[in-house]
C-alpha cells in the first residue's frame, strides 16, 4: 500500500489550472456547429413534452433533426479530410 505522501507527489506532479487547453478550444471551435444544432433540436423535442405536438411543431423537429445530420455530416467530412492528407489521385 502506497503512503499518502507518494500519492499526492504523484497526483501534484501535474498542475491543473482548471482551463481547457488550447486544442480543447479549438477542438470545440469545430464541433460548435454540430453542438448548436443538437441544442436546437432539444429545444423543440422540450417545447412538446407536456402536451400533443402539434403539425407545426413535428416540422420543426424534422428541421432540427436535418440540421444535426447535416453538421454531423460537415464535421464527420472536416475530420476525413483532415486525416488523409494529399487526397485522392
Amino acid at each position: 500500500m502506497k503512503s499518502i505522501a507518494v500519492l499526492q507527489a504523484m497526483v501534484a506532479a501535474t498542475p491543473f489550472d482548471g482551463e481547457p487547453s488550447n486544442a480543447e478550444l479549438d477542438a470545440i471551435e469545430r464541433e460548435m456547429p454540430a453542438i448548436l444544432a443538437d441544442v436546437d433540436l432539444l429545444d423543440a423535442q422540450i417545447m412538446t413534452i407536456d402536451r400533443t405536438p402539434t403539425e407545426l411543431d413535428q416540422q420543426r423537429i424534422r428541421r432540427a433533426r436535418r440540421r444535426v445530420l447535416a453538421a454531423r455530416r460537415d464535421l464527420a467530412n472536416r475530420a476525413a479530410n483532415l486525416a488523409v492528407p494529399g487526397g485522392a489521385a
